[in-house]
């Protein structure tokens, strides 16, 4: 969701890098690209592009795109912060495709330790207490391996 977001391909408008604006369905062009959010207090700043209203009233394609009565029609994409481009890359490298493929096997084994032996909500309270939860459904787990290995 960070690196690919979470937008569907048809909704999407498509970049014009000659013009650096965006472009609807219909072909109609941004007016106005603007900056929004402030500098380094957690939140990614916004580029908001803004298309002309009188356009998107005669558009074809306003079912679904223009809301009736609305005083403007914008189109925001999130700049990713340091973090967020550091954490592409590494998601982009050999080490971290490989260990991808390995993950299911880890949280297959993970869902077993919650759904089937309670290891998802504490029994006791305290850390002790905790501890002695884990390493018991955790020895429980090892165990049935065992024994199916061996069987």
């Amino acid at each position: 969701s960070v690196t690919q977001g979470n937008r569907k391909k048809e909704d999407e408008f498509e970049f014009n890098k000659d013009a650096g604006m965006y472009v609807c369905k219909a072909g109609h062009m941004a007016i106005r690209k603007a900056r929004q959010g402030k500098k380094g207090v957690g939140k990614n700043q916004k580029n908001t592009y803004y298309f002309d209203i009188e356009r998107c009233k005669r558009c074809s394609f306003k079912e679904g795109c223009y809301k009736e009565g609305a005083k403007s029609k914008s189109y925001s994409v999130s700049i990713k912060s340091n973090e967020h481009v550091e954490q592409e890359k590494f998601q982009e490298s050999e080490y971290f495709k490989e260990k991808s493929k390995e993950r299911y096997k880890i949280e297959a084994k993970n869902s077993e330790l919650k759904h089937r032996h309670g290891y998802d909500v504490a029994s006791s309270s305290g850390l002790i207490g905790m501890e002695l939860q884990g390493a018991m459904a955790i020895f429980t787990v090892n165990l049935k391996r065992i024994l199916k290995l061996m069987g």
